[in-house]
């Protein structure tokens, strides 16, 4: 008689490896850890579709002062800006930018920056840039 273990029987063997399928298999096959009720419904007959990005902004909760436009470009720059090269000038940003293989509009972007002044953060960095921050912080 052939089994899967010599500790339990054959019925048991089952039942244990049916509990363990989904993290086997893993998702989107039978079997899978996702229970029923996690899984959207689909939209019914009469009713649209469901979009991940509804009209007008796409990210809420951006600052007052900010768009969501903003607020991404101003992430974008922070990316590329690492903490070791604040404070600093122009000429050490540039650098560290160019370290981080920013994308070369950034990099035209910050030389621009005026010579000779050193900025503590990156919103400082944003505004020198000609851009808005937020008008009040939490």
């Amino acid at each position: 008689m052939e089994r899967g273990s010599s500790k339990h029987g054959p019925r048991l063997d089952e039942q244990m490896s049916q509990e363990v399928a989904g993290l086997v298999q893993g998702p989107g096959t039978a079997g899978s850890r996702a229970e029923e009720f996690r899984e959207p419904e689909p939209a019914g007959e009469d009713q649209p579709g469901t979009t991940t990005a509804p009209a007008g902004e796409l990210r809420t909760g951006a600052p007052k002062g900010m768009s969501s436009t903003d607020v991404e470009a101003r992430s974008r720059l922070g990316r590329f800006i690492t903490m070791s090269a604040l404070p600093g000038d122009r000429a050490a940003l540039v650098a560290n930018a160019r370290d981080n293989e920013a994308p070369d509009d950034l990099v035209a972007e910050l030389e621009r920056l005026p010579e000779g002044t050193r900025y503590r953060t990156v919103s400082e960095v944003w505004a020198a840039l000609g851009h808005k921050n937020e008008t009040t912080r939490w």
